[in-house]
């Protein structure tokens, strides 16, 4: 890797690129889920590029392109993918698998911003980004709607599934991994948090207030949001505290995690949380297959492609076409746009298919309008 500054003018104290990502990722210190991030899309570059035998400031136009492929197939695939490993283990690799197109542009997105503030910092003469020239498509990570979602009457058949109760002479540890596993779903649906805010949420984070429960959650920048509590939340709450054991509403200022491991102390993980989560997606379409065979095989491929962050799309899409308000809508989802919340009303789009349907060939009659 460079070991020098790129320009006689820098504004940073470092002798690399990596100590130059360095000081970029440091002003992201307060904010430890974005630092995460975007730390690990700035080591997955300045590993494609050392092995490329490239710097940051050799960095042009056309790698961008390469790049861009290269996250959508990492290869040689036994020395860029592997599973969960700690970050010094001898078998750890930067990534589980491919990066969806999303995962791609929102690399792309965080590499962008990494470059302009080098550029500003005086270590970098160029950002290659600013010469993309479909970059507005490239880099703009909202899409026109969502489509990562559970359609209701799949949902509807996963939540019943989640709750068949366990065999009867299932074991003290089946019924706990029964209850917890039907908090995590019923969380996720009903609250709209990312997984990293479910790791994180704290039996303290549920508060009565004006005889109201809330959810407190600090989310993407560190920002404070509080959330209302529904009576199925409260209830499913009620029942996982009973299976560790615990009085029905949390104390203010009671400690413990809300998810915790088979010992029911100690806090599950993000990647705990999201394997667990993952495996009970696989284990759901391996049901379902075997209920329903051919019939299902639409729905059965959606339950497997499914990833933890589809159940936050599918409680905000749910809420909207139950008739959830824009603005109380936007509050769940703690967006900062409208227009990234109003990604969630697929109200147009069922009144274009119910118009579009009156419009037909000669000889059949017309679908009502």
């Amino acid at each position: 890797m460079p070991s020098r500054p790129h320009t006689g003018h820098t504004h940073i104290a470092a002798q690399s690129d990596a100590e130059a990502v360095a000081r970029w990722l440091a002003e992201y210190r307060d904010s430890p889920r974005t630092l995460r991030a975007y730390r690990r899309e700035a080591e997955r570059l300045l590993l494609w590029l050392e092995r490329e035998g490239h710097g940051l400031a050799e960095l042009r136009r056309h790698d961008l392109d390469a790049y861009e492929a290269f996250l959508a197939s990492p290869t040689p695939r036994e020395h860029w993918v592997g599973p969960p490993r700690p970050r010094h283990a001898p078998d750890w690799r930067p990534f589980r698998g491919p990066l969806s197109p999303s995962s791609r542009r929102q690399s792309l997105v965080i590499l962008q911003g990494m470059f302009a503030w080098l550029v500003e910092a005086g270590w970098l003469t160029h950002n290659p980004f600013r010469l993309m020239r479909d970059k507005r498509r490239r880099l703009d990570n909202r899409q026109t709607g969502i489509e990562r979602y559970l359609e209701r009457p799949l949902w509807e058949w996963l939540w019943q599934w989640l709750n068949e109760p366990p065999a009867q002479d299932a074991s003290l540890r089946e019924h706990y991994l029964h209850q917890r596993r039907r908090l995590i779903f019923g969380f996720a649906y009903l609250l709209a948090p990312r997984i990293g805010e479910m790791a994180a949420a704290e039996m303290s984070d549920f508060f009565l207030r004006e005889r109201r429960w809330w959810w407190r959650v600090v989310g993407k920048g560190d920002k404070l949001a509080r959330i209302p509590v529904p009576p199925d939340m409260l209830e499913l709450l009620e029942q996982w505290r009973a299976t560790l054991g615990l009085s029905p509403h949390p104390r203010p200022g009671e400690a413990g995690a809300l998810l915790r491991g088979l010992d029911g102390q100690r806090r599950l993980g993000d990647n705990q949380l999201y394997r667990l989560i993952r495996g009970t997606f696989q284990d759901a379409a391996d049901a379902l297959q075997a209920e329903a065979g051919e019939v299902a095989a639409a729905q059965v491929a959606r339950l497997r492609a499914a990833t933890p962050h589809w159940l936050r799309h599918t409680s905000l899409t749910h809420q909207a076409q139950a008739g959830v308000e824009l603005r109380y809508l936007a509050s769940t989802a703690r967006h900062a746009r409208l227009d990234t919340t109003a990604q969630y009303l697929h109200s147009e789009d069922e009144e274009w298919h119910r118009q579009q349907a009156a419009h037909g060939l000669p000889g059949r009659a017309p679908e009502p309008v």
